[in-house]
């Protein structure tokens, strides 16, 4: 544990380092700034607390249904969100679903005594990962409820490597470990874990509700007008090289494309580059008109997941840098979807991919050959699109599952 502690500190010490010159590091630091004190300020020493920690953004979405789904089934307790980075808590700070969000403080042993001591969670969950060694420790030791819902485990995990004793400890303050498939079962069976249940992924539960509450877009709907739509999101660059050659290359359909970070470079590029012409979501009013344009660039936060409500087929970015982005979104409106060669790390894209409602591509050549099918054939778009819809209708329930456990 010693050099856990120190590692710890050496890494809060250089966030703060990188903070003079960093935003979202200067975030990290200046976000637990007195946090313990507000916390005091905050947290009623009475009350019945749930704690759930989401390490960001995605995490955060993950755990979301089951904090929607407590907050009505067990008004009797107040909620307690933490996050760990600043693009989750600088998002969802004011969210309404949590009685109370902060940042998590850096898991140093005093920190987690004074956490706990504030915070009196009668029930901690933590979602798919983020195993604070401290923290853990003294949950056990006060005897806490503790949690980690939607996780993976997979062979090359800490946990399994020989040097990972202090790791394996810490899994024994979970009273159940809520696991996405059956390798990560069997992978903790073999440490002699028993406690686990295999109850899929939350975010199906999450995108399905995100599904019945789609807005309607006035913009898109009159941009789409009588044609069909092709929808990309969170595109990058790369992406976004292959998306102008489609669009040019198909002038009777339609294109909205939502890059993941509104770079004017890159707006600037697809307005200039679609032969068929572009508009900027923003720019758009009441009297816009938008004739014979083929690009809407969303260049705005909050209604993609909508969006994709108003589309034939989809496009998910990040596949040729780091890894593709959620497409469980486009999925859950039965859309066929392309995305780039990174992503073998998202069980949900090699799924979809395995039962051909998904198609990686590495090429323009490869992203043409399969849109052109399903531009052409009626039929073949309709049954793909049913194999995406089934594939996320079938995997939800995960919730209703992990909170019948919880309060059995």
């Amino acid at each position: 544990m010693f050099f856990y502690n120190l590692g710890l500190r050496i890494y809060a010490w250089l966030i703060r380092l990188a903070g003079l010159r960093m935003p979202k590091a200067r975030l990290w630091t200046e976000g637990r700034r007195g946090l313990f004190k507000r916390m005091k300020q905050a947290i009623d020493p009475d009350a019945r607390i749930v704690w759930l920690h989401a390490a960001s953004l995605g995490e955060f979405e993950q755990g979301r249904p089951i904090l929607e789904q407590l907050r009505r089934e067990h008004p009797e307790y107040k909620i307690l969100l933490t996050f760990f980075s600043p693009s989750g808590y600088e998002i969802r700070k004011n969210y309404k679903g949590a009685d109370y969000i902060f940042y998590l403080p850096i898991d140093t042993p005093r920190n987690a005594r004074r956490f706990l001591d504030i915070a009196h969670p009668e029930i901690a969950v933590f979602v798919k990962y983020e195993f604070w060694l401290n923290l853990l420790k003294e949950l056990r030791r006060r005897k806490v409820r503790t949690y980690v819902v939607s996780a993976i485990f997979r062979p090359d995990s800490i946990f399994f490597r020989p040097y990972g004793g202090m790791w394996r400890q810490a899994l024994e303050a979970f009273d159940a470990m809520f696991v996405q498939n059956e390798e990560s079962k069997r992978l903790l069976g073999e440490l002699g874990f028993d406690n686990t249940v295999v109850a899929g992924d939350t975010r199906f539960d999450r995108v399905a509700e995100i599904a019945r509450a789609a807005r309607k877009i006035d913009v898109v709907e009159r941009f789409k007008g009588d044609k069909r739509l092709f929808v990309a999101g969170s595109t990058w660059g790369p992406d976004e090289e292959l998306l102008i050659r489609l669009m040019n290359d198909n002038p009777d359909v339609k294109f909205l494309i939502a890059p993941h970070e509104m770079e004017e470079g890159r707006i600037a590029r697809l307005m200039e580059q679609t032969r068929g012409g572009a508009l900027r979501y923003t720019a758009c009013t009441p009297s816009t008109g938008y004739g014979s344009k083929q690009l809407l660039i969303l260049d705005t936060v909050g209604l993609l997941s909508s969006v994709y409500g108003y589309a034939a087929w989809g496009y998910i970015g990040g596949g040729f840098g780091v890894g593709i982005h959620n497409t469980l979104e486009a999925a859950t409106f039965g859309l066929p979807i392309a995305f780039g060669p990174n992503y073998q790390k998202f069980k949900e894209a090699r799924d979809l991919a395995t039962l051909s409602a998904a198609c990686p591509v590495e090429n323009y050549d490869q992203l043409l050959a399969w849109f052109i099918p399903l531009r052409d054939n009626p039929s073949f778009l309709q049954k793909t699109s049913r194999i995406a819809r089934d594939y996320t209708t079938s995997h939800q329930g995960a919730t209703a599952l992990i909170l019948r456990t919880i309060f059995q």
